[in-house]
């Protein structure tokens, strides 16, 4: 059976590139300064961290801007999702882990001796691939975290709920229904109530977890929409395996590989811009141009 010619290794489909390049830039354009104009939020430092024997981080050492989307993209296996949760140590609650390193927060290593981590994981919110809202109403949802950290009082609740459904844009489809069970609503919706309830205990900052993976084109255009408007106050940190998506919607990427071990490293970090079009490493010019995944 006679094939088809294949381009030469690391010769980038033009059309796909094309198209991708054509995103590129969507992310900056909503800034009301340069993109590089900002502080560092997120300073990880000579990262490595082990499941039992296994390495699964690499050194990783890697500074993430404050009040900007940084989007973590790689191959398969290469510690991306690893590296979100151990961010509000997260990792914490799985058996036979242990981590070398700093990550400062503001400048205060997470891993300090005496830092509480229920205080870090407000700080530091996630939402996660898969919408998990609590079997409780919308209301109820997004009041579940201030109630934790003591905030009993029924109109401050209220006025905290409306403000993080808007700032999700979800109160307007939500606002006749708030006592209606979380789970009766789309998956679209339920990720969008995860992100307000993410806002409710006021995060620093917010990590998603390929939070449109299971969601509709609508859903994820509206995610990413939400994001870049929430971006002005929040630093926002991105794992996907949508090289669209982190064009589009981030400001910054961060990309991962498989090293020789089957760990993962940093291979490379910069505007996404940067990173699209001049990488600087081989490894994400052949990952962006689509060689492999």
């Amino acid at each position: 059976m006679q094939t088809e010619p294949q381009p030469p290794k690391g010769a980038p489909d033009e059309q796909a590139q094309s198209h991708v390049l054509d995103m590129i830039g969507t992310a900056a354009k909503s800034l009301q300064e340069p993109v590089e104009k900002t502080d560092c939020k997120i300073e990880t430092c000579a990262l490595n961290f082990y499941y039992g024997d296994f390495q699964a981080l690499h050194n990783v050492s890697l500074h993430i801007p404050a009040r900007r989307i940084t989007a973590i993209i790689g191959a398969s296996g290469s510690g991306k999702s690893t590296y979100l949760r151990v961010l509000n140590r997260m990792t914490d609650r799985t058996p036979h882990t242990r981590v070398e390193g700093e990550i400062k927060l503001n400048g205060q290593n997470i891993f300090d001796q005496g830092i509480n981590t229920i205080e870090l994981r407000k700080r530091v919110g996630m939402v996660f691939q898969k919408p998990n809202p609590f079997p409780k109403s919308i209301y109820d949802n997004v009041a579940h975290g201030p109630r934790v950290h003591g905030v009993k009082d029924r109109q401050t609740l209220t006025e905290l709920v409306e403000k993080c459904l808007t700032q999700a844009a979800l109160w307007d489809e939500v606002k006749d229904i708030l006592k209606t069970p979380a789970t009766a609503l789309s998956a679209g919706q339920q990720q969008r109530l995860c992100i307000a309830r993410a806002f409710a205990v006021e995060p620093e900052v917010i990590l998603m977890d390929e939070p449109c993976s299971a969601l509709d084109p609508i859903s994820t255009r509206k995610i990413e929409e939400l994001m870049l408007e929430l971006r002005q106050t929040y630093t926002i940190v991105i794992v996907t395996h949508s090289l669209q998506q982190a064009a589009r919607a981030s400001d910054f990427t961060a990309v991962f590989m498989m090293n020789d071990q089957r760990g993962g490293e940093l291979v490379e970090f910069g505007t996404t811009r940067q990173v699209f079009t001049q990488p600087q490493h081989h490894q994400t010019k052949e990952y962006v141009a689509g060689d492999f995944g």
